[in-house]
C-alpha cells in the first residue's frame, strides 16, 4: 500500500517568496505527495493573500489547504501544528519545506522515487555536505554552521550535517510519543530535534540540497542564537534523560490551534 505522505509548508513574511515555492509543486512532485497544508504564523504582509490567489488560480492534482496559527507560534510551534495534523490524519509521513524558497523539494525527489526514506525515521536535508551546494551564503555563517555542526557531532557521537535546512522529512510513526511538544517555539526547534534522534536512537540519514539566499530575510540574531544554541548543546551533552524530560518553551501552550483558510477540495 502506498504511504499516505503529507507535505508542510511554514511560511512566515513570505510575500516575495511564498508563490515560487508553490510553483516547485510540479505534476511529477504531487505524484507522491497527498496532500499540502501552507501553515501561516500571523504574518504581518501579504503572503496568505498571495496563497489564497494560487489556489484559487491554479490547479491540484492533490488536495492543498491554507491555515492559519491561532497565535504566533513561532517556527517549532509550527511544526507542533502540522505534526498534529499528520496524526490526526493518519499520514505516514510529513515533509517540511520552508515558505520562504532557499530549499529545492527537487532535492527529495530521487528519495521519494526509490523509496529511500522508508528506512528511517528522519530524512534531513543538509547544507554542508558533498554535493550540497550554498548560493549566496558567506563563508563566515558557512564556516560557524560547520563549528556547530562538529559540535553536535561530539556531542550525539554520530555525524552530524546540517542542524536545521529548509527541507526535511519525518516518519510520523517516531513522533507517536509527542516529545517534541516540550521543544522550543522558536528557530531552535530543529536542533532540540537532533538530539531527540539520538535519545531515541532513530535512525536518520542526511542528503546534500541545493541552498540559496537571494531576497529572502533573515530572522536570526547570530550572536544571540549562538550563546542559546550552545547552552542548549551544554544541556543535552551532560544531561541527556533531564533535557529531554524538561519544558524548554519560554511559554506554555496546551493545544498548538490553527483555522483553515481555505482549501482546493
Amino acid at each position: 500500500m502506498k504511504e499516505k505522505i503529507l507535505l508542510f509548508i511554514p511560511m512566515y513574511n513570505c510575500e516575495k517568496q511564498i508563490t515560487r515555492v508553490l510553483k516547485q509543486l510540479n505534476e511529477e512532485v504531487q505524484e507522491y505527495i497527498n496532500e499540502i497544508i501552507v501553515v501561516n504564523n500571523i504574518s504581518t504582509d501579504s503572503g496568505e493573500e498571495k496563497v489564497k490567489e494560487y489556489i484559487k488560480d491554479n490547479e491540484f492534482k492533490c488536495k492543498i489547504t491554507l491555515m492559519r496559527n491561532c497565535e504566533n507560534y513561532g517556527l517549532g510551534g509550527s511544526h507542533k501544528v502540522a505534526f498534529k495534523y499528520a496524526k490526526e490524519n493518519g499520514f505516514d509521513y510529513v515533509i517540511v519545506m520552508h515558505g520562504d524558497d532557499q530549499s529545492q523539494i527537487s532535492d527529495l525527489m530521487q528519495i521519494l522515487k526509490d523509496g529511500t526514506y522508508r528506512k528511517y525515521d528522519s530524512m534531513l536535508g543538509a547544507r554542508f555536505m558533498k554535493n550540497s551546494k550554498l548560493e549566496g551564503y558567506s563563508k563566515f555563517r558557512t564556516f560557524g554552521n560547520r563549528v556547530y555542526n562538529l559540535l553536535f557531532s561530539i556531542s550525539v557521537r554520530k555525524r552530524i550535517y546540517d542542524l536545521g535546512s529548509g527541507l526535511n522529512m519525518y516518519k510520523v510513526e517516531s513522533l507517536d510519543n509527542e516529545y517534541y511538544k516540550k521543544f522550543p517555539d522558536n528557530l531552535v526547534f530543529n536542533y532540540c530535534m537532533i538530539f531527540a534522534i539520538d535519545y531515541y536512537k532513530q535512525n536518520v540519514c542526511f542528503f546534500p540540497i541545493t541552498w540559496k539566499e537571494e531576497d529572502q530575510v533573515s530572522n536570526v540574531k547570530m550572536f544571540k542564537q549562538a550563546t542559546k544554541v550552545l547552552k542548549l548543546l551544554a544541556s543535552y551533552t551532560f544531561a541527556h534523560k533531564k533535557f529531554m524530560s524538561k519544558d524548554h518553551r519560554e511559554k506554555r501552550i496546551e493545544n498548538y490551534e490553527s483555522d483553515i483558510i481555505c482549501s482546493n477540495k
